[in-house]
């Protein structure tokens, strides 16, 4: 690596003033210390308390939707939200292959399979047309169900994911849906704070999934939402969420199998205190991204990510794109021995081993930024 790129770490390393860099930090530097002692002081640390109903009206009021319900984290929420979005076990689901395990994962538990389909270079998500033209490809419509030609499944929601806080091309992704009949199920777990045509991602979807695992851009410790305009849907993952327990001052009745996934108080404690900084992380975030603009510029063969057209993003992970002069590995080697933890994109699904045999559309464009999409830290810091 040329002389450019040590002073690409060094002015890395002196912007957040360490000698080593990690990826992303969770960053306390408003009342979470207050809410945390109130919990253990007044003894309501679990799954009952004030903190976790407040969480879920600010949630709700931030993103703008009606409904959210606090679980235990981003693949419970997502697992929940499919779940009452009417996915069912044997049924298939697009999703991008170019996503976390877990969106393939919290489709798997409810004994759906996913169908993997191509990715926009300019969003990172879901690619609406190629999505189309793959419908077009190997769909069937009959009584207004999709079913899968090659495998005689129905097809029954589109999970976008927001990759890296970008939102995708939501509104034609919902005209593909209201065209096929598929249901849109929003995996927002990295986009809490962005916006498509100023709107909250997570309020297109007809339930939707947010994610506070601790290297998010606000963190409950551990964490996550469903999120909906639905006030029967918002009910009902509630109670399923909680044992699917029928209230009662003392027996002990469950009407139907149920799970134990809510956020306890402390962590949600946690996420009001963080939920109030949300604006300054949001201008922390961009603050960030215009250091790195200027500081990637003279890098050759490196394009610094930007949000797309018609959307505001949280730049939750700062994002390099390598062209074909660079090697991936040998960036990712000379990053992370420099003290600038570093990281590849994750592993395409498809070429993982529970999912090696899923349906698939052609996924060129995933196989070929998998070569060369490195994030680089991204912990906000203080203005």
């Amino acid at each position: 690596m040329n002389t450019q790129w040590f002073e690409f770490t060094k002015q890395i390393k002196s912007y957040y003033k360490k000698d080593f860099v990690p990826l992303h930090e969770p960053t306390f530097h408003g009342k979470e210390l207050e809410y945390v002692t109130d919990c253990i002081e007044t003894g309501w640390v679990s799954s009952v308390g004030a903190y976790v109903t407040r969480f879920e009206k600010d949630l709700a009021h931030f993103t703008g939707v009606k409904r959210a319900v606090a679980v235990m984290n981003g693949t419970a929420a997502l697992h929940i939200a499919l779940k009452v979005a009417g996915v069912q076990a044997n049924e298939e689901v697009f999703m991008p292959a170019l996503t976390f395990i877990a969106t393939a994962n919290a489709t798997s538990y409810i004994g759906a399979v996913p169908h993997f389909v191509d990715v926009s270079e300019k969003t990172l998500g879901i690619d609406p047309k190629k999505l189309e033209a793959h419908i077009l490809a190997i769909g069937d419509v009959k009584n207004d169900k999709l079913f899968n030609k090659e495998t005689g499944r129905v097809i029954r929601a589109v999970v976008p994911m927001h990759t890296f806080g970008h939102p995708v091309e939501l509104e034609e992704l919902q005209l593909v849906c209201e065209k096929y009949h598929l249901v849109l199920v929003e995996d927002a777990a990295e986009s809490l704070g962005s916006y498509y045509k100023g709107k909250h991602t997570g309020g297109f979807g007809k339930v939707s999934a947010v994610s506070f695992n601790g290297n998010k851009i606000i963190t409950t410790g551990g964490g996550g939402a469903i999120l909906t305009d639905d006030d029967e849907l918002a009910n009902y993952a509630k109670h399923i969420t909680t044992t699917a327990k029928v209230p009662h001052r003392w027996e002990y009745e469950h009407d139907e199998i149920g799970y134990n996934y809510r956020l306890p108080n402390i962590n949600a404690a946690l996420g009001c205190a963080q939920l109030e900084k949300m604006p300054q992380f949001i201008e922390q975030k961009r603050t960030l991204t215009g250091f790195y603009e200027e500081l990637v510029a003279p890098l050759e063969g490196v394009t610094l990510f930007k949000e797309p057209e018609n959307t505001t993003s949280n730049y939750w992970l700062q994002t390099l794109i390598l062209d074909d002069t660079l090697e991936r590995d040998e960036v990712l080697e000379f990053l992370n021995d420099n003290g600038v933890m570093s990281r590849p994109i994750w592993t395409p699904m498809h070429y993982l081993k529970p999912f090696i045999e899923c349906p698939r559309a052609d996924l060129s464009t995933i196989e070929d930024l998998e070569k060369k999409v490195i994030n680089i830290p991204s912990t906000p810091l203080k203005i």
